[in-house]
């Protein structure tokens, strides 16, 4: 018997020293990646057994054991695979990484790696993960065509030595065991084994199996029981998504729906394809019916459960859809990435782009389906999911007039909750009007009583009525739509075909108007005649490039620095308080009271669109008195 005694490179010392000292938060992964070169070695051994029947002579069924030892303190990962051949053992087990490991060790010093479970493989020393929890790994393999004399045992402790044996072993395959360190014995307890493989490993091709033994009824003695020990399959292989959308039925669809995104309802749509050509990958992916409590969170989990031939790499992967879509659960498995792909690489990976992209379209795509075929079911979803996908208009350039097409507004001409496309809109718009006017503000009921929408009522124009807090960055984003431009309501000076009255009024108020400029020009950067109001006073207009006031607060509550933009104050000409203060002016341009109706006026018009008073005990000293005087 042969035994010799090897040391590793310099290197693997330095690689082996660093996962030793438990560099990496995730120390499960040790279980996904062993799991994974078991499942390799089967592939091959399956492989080879098409054309050589000695490979596996009795049919014995291709698995992958997990063997957990209590008393011995030991986990073995057993296969019945290809196994390795003396030189193998030595080329395999000895080295890391024959390319790239000053790279791995770069990564594994810097502040990145803790936390990045994908680090592991990236550089093909996932078999060396096992030291973060064993303080010996022996490993015993035999090659599937060799003899039973011919097998080998190659053993270390990380001690910068390992040790290989010619031994026997009647069986093919590999088995790795893990003398598992004191304060690691959890990986021995069966839940803790179940929850990983069923995280990482649920849909590996073969079944990865378990004795487990359970207390069952004594058939002689009911009042009795007795232990039982039976193999259990651990994980489900029910990888559907690589199956034809034929093979699955509705009930396989929303079982895996629940399994992937822990929502206890039936999907509102089910994506599956499989994409083929210069880059091949199956995605399954689901559209919820109703929104998650946290999706708003900063920390919300974004992107499919992205597969490599079955083995779960990323539970989230960000790269594989853009953030307004972030609602959409599922999962993509690529033949063309590597199953050592980590969360750096997919950034800027090829293949992950054409991903993107394809994936990107088939749900926008799905998304005008659904809205074509069944506008109830869609305007459902987009009630809970609308706000985030109007993001994409903001966000996606390319894809922004696309996205515009699915966006639901109400209106002033709808009824509560019944919503409209922009294609409608412009549909019904009359001939003369050439812009989409829309108003945004916290509620329908404020919007709709808000001065701004006067003139449209009385004119009898339609306003879409914008009530989510991001509204006005994303109309303004889009710009136009059918060549029309979308005109706010609160912003810029409108033109509504009353120009030469407004002209005539301007000129006519032109003093006053003068006067309440300079004693208000802290504050405003123009006071003019509006064309917009027809009840109220005056109000507030932003300028044509500002945020509307909504938009403002968000973002100051967010912690923000918006600038402020100086507004328009826009009195109406035809309101008896301003005729008054004309007359007033007309009288005496020094009067007083003028100049206490300017500041009540401009505090008024703050309070008019949800703002307060500049000085709130003043404004309602000021109100007292001339509702005094009034009496």
């Amino acid at each position: 018997m042969s035994v010799s005694k090897r040391k590793f490179k310099a290197e693997v010392n330095k690689i082996l020293d660093l996962m030793i000292h438990s560099l990496y938060s995730h120390k499960e992964i040790f279980l996904r990646e062993l799991i994974s070169n078991a499942s390799d070695a089967v592939d091959k051994a399956r492989y080879l057994a098409l054309t050589d029947k000695s490979i596996n002579p009795t049919g014995d069924e291709w698995q992958i054991e997990l063997i957990p030892d209590v008393e011995a303190g030991t986990l073995t990962v057993r296969d019945n695979g290809i196994g390795l051949t003396r030189d193998e053992a030595a080329e395999a087990l000895g080295t890391i990484a024959h390319s790239g490991t000053k790279e791995f060790l770069k990564l594994l010093e810097s502040s990145k790696a803790k936390d990045n479970p994908e680090l592991i493989g990236q550089f093909g020393v996932g078999f060396y993960s096992a030291f973060m929890v064993a303080d010996q790994v022996t490993v015993l393999t035999r090659r599937a065509d060799a003899a039973a004399d011919e097998a080998i045992c190659w053993k270390s402790e990380a001690d910068g030595n390992y040790t290989l044996e010619d031994i026997t072993k009647d069986t093919r395959g590999t088995d790795v065991i893990l003398h598992l360190k004191e304060d690691e014995k959890e990986y021995l307890k069966e839940w803790e084994l179940r929850k990983v493989v069923k995280q990482y490993s649920d849909f590996i091709e073969y079944p990865v199996v378990m004795e487990v033994t359970r207390n069952q009824p004594d058939p002689d003695d009911k009042e009795k029981s007795v232990e039982k020990t039976e193999s259990e399959t651990l994980n489900s292989r029910k990888a559907i998504w690589i199956k034809d959308k034929s093979e699955v039925s509705e009930e396989e669809y929303n079982e895996f729906y629940k399994h992937v995104s822990n929502d206890f309802n039936d999907p509102a749509r089910t994506i599956h394809y499989r994409a083929e050509g210069t880059t091949e990958f199956s995605v399954l992916l689901y559209l919820p019916k109703e929104r998650p409590f946290d999706i708003h969170y900063q920390d919300y989990k974004i992107g499919p459960t992205l597969y490599v031939r079955r083995v779960q790499i990323m539970d989230h992967c960000e790269a594989m859809l853009p953030p307004y879509l972030r609602f959409v659960k599922g999962v993509v498995e690529s033949a063309d990435l590597p199953l050592n792909v980590s969360r750096e690489m997919l950034q800027d990976n090829k293949v992950v782009n054409v991903i993107k992209k394809n994936i990107t379209k088939k749900v926008l795509d799905n998304l005008a389906t659904m809205k074509k075929e069944d506008l109830e079911a869609y305007t459902a979803f987009y009630d809970q999911f609308g706000r985030i996908l109007k993001e994409g208009v903001h966000n996606d350039f390319e894809r922004k007039d696309t996205i515009a097409e699915l966006l639901l507004f109400e209106s002033t001409k709808t009824e509560p909750g019944k919503k409209i496309t922009l294609a409608e809109y412009v549909e019904r718009m009359p001939e003369e009007q050439k812009e989409i006017y829309y108003m945004t503000g916290p509620d329908r009921t404020t919007a709709e009583t808000s001065p701004y929408l006067e003139v449209f009522k009385e004119k009898g124009l339609e306003v879409l009525l914008m009530t989510d807090d991001i509204d006005d960055l994303i109309i303004s984003s889009l710009g136009t739509y059918q060549e029309k431009e979308l005109q706010s309501a609160v912003k810029g000076d409108l033109d509504l075909g009353d120009s030469d009255k407004k002209e005539e009024k301007q000129k006519e108020y032109s003093d006053l108007l003068a006067l309440m400029k300079e004693q208000l020009k802290d504050v405003v950067a123009e006071v003019r005649v509006s064309g917009r109001l027809k009840d109220s006073a005056v109000c507030l207009v932003a300028g044509e490039h500002d945020l509307d006031p909504q938009m403002e607060k968000m973002f100051r509550a967010m912690g923000q620095n918006v600038p402020q933009g100086q507004r328009s104050l826009e009195v109406n000409p035809d309101h008896p308080l301003i005729a008054k203060m004309q007359a007033l002016f007309a009288a005496d341009a020094k009067n007083d009271r003028i100049q206490e109706y300017v500041d009540l006026l401009y505090d008024q018009a703050l309070l008019l669109e949800g703002d307060r008073p500049r000085d709130p005990v003043a404004f309602a000293k000021a109100m007292s008195q001339l509702m005094a005087e009034g009496a």
